[in-house]
């Protein structure tokens, strides 16, 4: 009897402390139907790493379907600003020729959701960094792996920017 009471406590203190699955529950305001996200701006020397994050993000936050996207900012809830502190592309093996075949690529932004009908900022991260590790086989061109290899990881950002945003994980 102890062990039943005992589960039936332990139940009923996790449905109080406000937990949920990954994926159902959202921090948003209910008021916030709407959201505007301008060009990520890109302090580093990264072509295209702007556009690549941006997107993404965008397409992420589309495909949870929560709230809509506004390219006007007038007829926005609020406004989703990024901008790109830093990116390195770091060898962190190599091959027999000792030429570096696996490298690690480091993103490292900062990001504000603010509320525009209250003005509040809803989540701000000013050091959200995502890594991403990839491979240039022996003989592939590096710059092709390396453009593939930002898809993947504009892709990964967008996804755990967007879980961390907007469901508080």
């Amino acid at each position: 009897m102890r062990k039943i009471i005992l589960l039936f406590l332990i139940c009923l203190i996790s449905v109080q402390c406000g937990y949920h699955l990954r994926g159902t529950g959202s921090f948003l305001p209910d008021h916030i139907q709407k959201i505007n996200i301008p060009m990520f701006k890109n302090q580093t020397t990264r072509f295209q790493l702007d556009l690549k994050l941006t997107q993404a993000v965008i397409d992420e936050i589309v495909a949870r379907g929560k709230v809509e996207i506004s390219g006007d900012p007038t007829a926005a809830d609020a406004i989703l600003v990024g901008e790109i502190i830093s990116f390195e592309a770091v060898p962190i093996a190599f091959g027999v020729e000792a030429t570096a075949d696996r490298y690690n690529i480091i993103v490292v932004t900062k990001i504000v959701l603010r509320d525009l009908v209250n003005n509040k900022i809803i989540y701000s991260n000013p050091n959200h960094s995502y890594q991403y590790e990839y491979q240039v086989p022996e003989g592939a061109d590096f710059e092709s792996m390396e453009s593939e290899a930002l898809d993947k990881l504009a892709e990964r950002f967008a996804r755990s920017l967007v879980i961390t945003m907007l469901e508080g994980f």
